[in-house]
């Protein structure tokens, strides 16, 4: 006679692998039902020099229209048939809408950082190197820190970058040198590397330094915090729909479907473009 093994199953479902959410620290986030946003300027004054005793001539002030329409959006859809809801007993159906929700909040990461084209190139020969990538070592890591502070201060960003922090987000081998140089130093920024390692959000230097594994390949983000706009339309974001037997390849199921989305778009205004950075890296 064959011996059946018992089998407990754990009603808690495992423990997800989620990222933190860098994007919400590092961006201005705008939720809106708006559908087109404006950031308009005015152009800037400019100096002449004269001689007294004769006119001068004045230059008009003019506005510069800037905007972007949120037209982009990326949604998470899952259905269930009602047997298999049913004796999945262990199975949490809010659990799903949960995790839909975490994958999208990392896609909006990964969004945020394909929009490398908007940013001011920062590479090798920012940091007193020959052009071309920068290949991160714990060598030169003070070296960028300290090119991309100075090339915020050169595009006159020093106000804002002393009122919202400044910022890097590293990918996650870049982090680990990071780290090492951190604990590696003497007083308190050692003994706390030591003691506690780096969390996302560590100030070292004047930055706030965060890592990300969804970086686009040979970029990494930093500059100014909040100098990068995600707009997002408000009554959508957040917001599950519960479908009562949902169409799945043309035909009607019995069961049931969750879906939601997020509504976007990314945009650096154009006087924000000189304090935010492609980090240009091998």
């Amino acid at each position: 006679m064959a011996i059946v093994p018992s089998i407990e199953i754990e009603t808690k479902l495992q423990e997800r692998l989620d990222a933190p959410k860098v994007w919400k620290e590092v961006l201005m986030v705008k939720y809106t039902d708006i559908g087109t946003l404006k950031n308009p300027y005015l152009t800037d004054a400019t100096q002449s020099t004269g001689t007294r005793g004769t006119g001068y001539t004045s230059v008009a002030v003019a506005t510069v229209d800037s905007s972007v329409s949120i037209t982009d959006y990326v949604y998470s859809a899952s259905h269930i048939d009602d047997a298999d809801l049913a004796q999945k007993s262990f199975s949490d159906w809010m659990e799903v809408a949960d995790n839909m929700a975490e994958v999208l909040d990392e896609g909006m990461e990964t969004a945020m950082l394909a929009e490398h084209a908007q940013w001011t190139n920062f590479d090798n020969a920012s940091i007193g190197g020959t052009a071309g990538n920068i290949t991160v070592s714990v060598s030169n890591i003070k070296n960028i820190i300290t090119g991309m502070k100075r090339e915020i201060r050169e595009a006159k960003g020093g106000k804002i970058a002393a009122r919202n922090g400044m910022f890097i987000i590293w990918r996650e081998a870049d982090f680990e040198l990071v780290e090492q140089l951190a604990s590696s130093e003497g007083f308190n920024t050692a003994d706390d590397a030591l003691k506690n390692g780096i969390k996302q959000g560590f100030k070292y230097m004047g930055v706030e330094h965060y890592s990300s594994p969804f970086h686009a390949s040979g970029h990494v983000f930093g500059g100014v915090k909040k100098a990068m706009m995600v707009g997002i339309v408000k009554s959508t974001y957040g917001r599950v729909k519960t479908i009562i037997n949902p169409v799945v390849s043309g035909a009607q199921i019995s069961g049931i479907g969750l879906e939601t989305r997020i509504d976007r778009k990314f945009k650096v205004w154009d006087k924000m473009v000189p304090v935010t950075f492609d980090i240009l890296v091998a």
